[in-house]
């Protein structure tokens, strides 16, 4: 089975390493993802080398199938976040083979 990596489980891996209060951790944190999601929601495209890119695509809208009832709905089109990861990130992950 696939493992989890959470915020708290980053925060502790920073504590661990660089011994800084945790309660500035999590901020630091949040901090980065508020300016991280405000400049998606700005439609700007967040370079981060070594790591890889997220940018906004707009996805067309389409006819879709309500599962529950059957009926047809009109998706309208709307904005969907891409990754799209460096070259380091790729290489790093394409030495996974199998998931245990």
């Amino acid at each position: 089975m696939q493992q989890k990596l959470t915020k708290a489980d980053i925060v502790e891996n920073i504590f661990q390493k660089l011994n800084i209060n945790k309660r500035d951790i999590y901020k630091l944190i949040d901090f980065i993802f508020e300016e991280l999601k405000g400049a998606l929601a700005e439609d700007k495209i967040i370079e981060l080398r070594g790591f890889g890119t997220f940018e906004v695509r707009i996805r067309k809208g389409k006819k879709a199938r309500n599962p529950k009832t059957g009926e047809t709905v009109i998706t309208e089109q709307h904005g969907v976040v891409f990754f799209k990861p460096g070259k380091e990130l790729k290489q790093l992950t394409q030495q996974i083979k199998k998931r245990v």
